[in-house]
């Protein structure tokens, strides 16, 4: 997931071609490189005010949902868990977005290494937070359909377990995060960028290779497991009574939802231009340009997922409101009492200073 152009070198195979001494070779302008230049001022000033604006907005929700959830006195709930570590990992893409932002106007300007450490943490909490997206949905189903206490005290003891294997999981998918590099937008450009660059074998079959594994565990996999659980969860809660059971399925309906209007522009586009490089789907300049445009779009708007989750997760749940309610409260008084003793102390040591004197 990175802003910047990334070029396709599939155009340039031409010029690996041998040319016999007796053969005359013809330019054809569909076999041209295509000028692709980078955003204008206004295109990147908007995206880096979108950029700003998640970032604003996903740092202290997902902060304030990790301390009501960290300070919680009681066994947490596999639920619990998982939002908790999905905070993690959208807290820790959110922090990236402010260099992306500065890259849209200025280039990148923070070296080799920051351009695949951050392409790093911003592809393994991509892989991560999806994933516990899933975990959430298939811990609802367990608990609404199968329920019984003996399934949840297991649940307890697998969740930490589950939770290291999605982060050893979006840890070795975002590996290929590796492979990017800082090179010039244009030999004669003084503006740097920070994309992929495989050096190694095929850079086609890597490109594919891994998207595919994008497409897959970070959309599809994931989109699978939650339309099923859930599925079969809002079937169950149809066949109970009660006022919670409406307000559980808008919480449902909401997430799915949110979650296809989130990701699913951004991967369509980016299947668009894995065709279009696989010579799948036929070259066009300007299709090229407008699919450009359309992933650093896409990728902006996708990013509000991650501040999105904090309020359909927690702010919506009654549990949620509740514990953050009993902890303000709690926090009010020890600052009520913290102040009525320096208030104490400090009439104390007056009245102490005034009997001295006298004596």
């Amino acid at each position: 997931m990175s802003f910047t152009a990334i070029f396709d070198d599939s155009f340039w195979d031409v010029l690996n071609e041998t040319v016999h001494n007796q053969s005359v070779y013809v330019v054809d302008p569909k076999t041209l490189p295509c000028e692709i230049k980078p955003l204008s001022t206004t295109g990147a000033i908007t995206l880096c005010v979108i950029l700003c604006l998640n970032f604003l907005l996903a740092i202290p929700g997902n902060l304030l949902v990790g301390w009501v959830i960290g300070t919680n006195k009681q066994a947490l709930t596999p639920s619990d868990v998982y939002l908790f570590h999905l905070t993690v990992a959208d807290g820790l893409m959110a922090l990236t977005l402010p260099f992306w932002g500065v890259a849209l106007l200025q280039g990148w300007v923070f070296g080799d290494f920051m351009c695949k450490f951050l392409n790093l943490i911003m592809e393994a909490n991509f892989y991560t937070s999806i994933l516990f997206l899933a975990c959430i949905s298939i811990d609802r189903y367990l608990v609404i359909v199968h329920a019984s206490e003996s399934l949840r005290s297991r649940q307890r003891m697998c969740s930490w377990l589950l939770c290291a294997a999605v982060w050893a999981l979006g840890s070795a998918l975002a590996l290929p995060a590796l492979f990017n590099e800082v090179s010039r937008l244009d030999p004669d450009s003084w503006r740097m960028i920070c994309s992929e660059n495989f050096d190694i074998g095929s850079a086609s079959s890597w490109r594919l290779a891994t998207r595919g594994f994008r497409h897959i565990f970070g959309f599809f996999l994931p989109l699978c497991v939650m339309i099923t659980c859930y599925s079969i969860t809002i079937t169950r809660l149809l066949r109970t009574r009660g006022f919670q059971k409406h307000r559980a399925m808008k919480v449902i309906i909401a997430v799915v939802i949110v979650f296809l209007l989130c990701w699913t522009p951004y991967h369509i586009t980016m299947m668009v231009d894995t065709l279009m490089r696989a010579a799948v789907i036929p070259y066009d300049c300007a299709m090229r340009k407008e699919v450009n445009l359309s992933l650093d779009i896409s990728n902006s708007l996708a990013l509000f997922h991650s501040c999105i989750n904090p309020v359909l997760y927690a702010f919506v749940g009654e549990k949620f409101r509740r514990r953050m309610k009993l902890l303000l409260q709690r926090k009010a008084r020890q600052e009520r009492m913290s102040g009525s003793k320096g208030t104490f102390s400090r009439s104390t040591s007056q009245t102490s200073d005034g009997k001295g004197a006298v004596l």
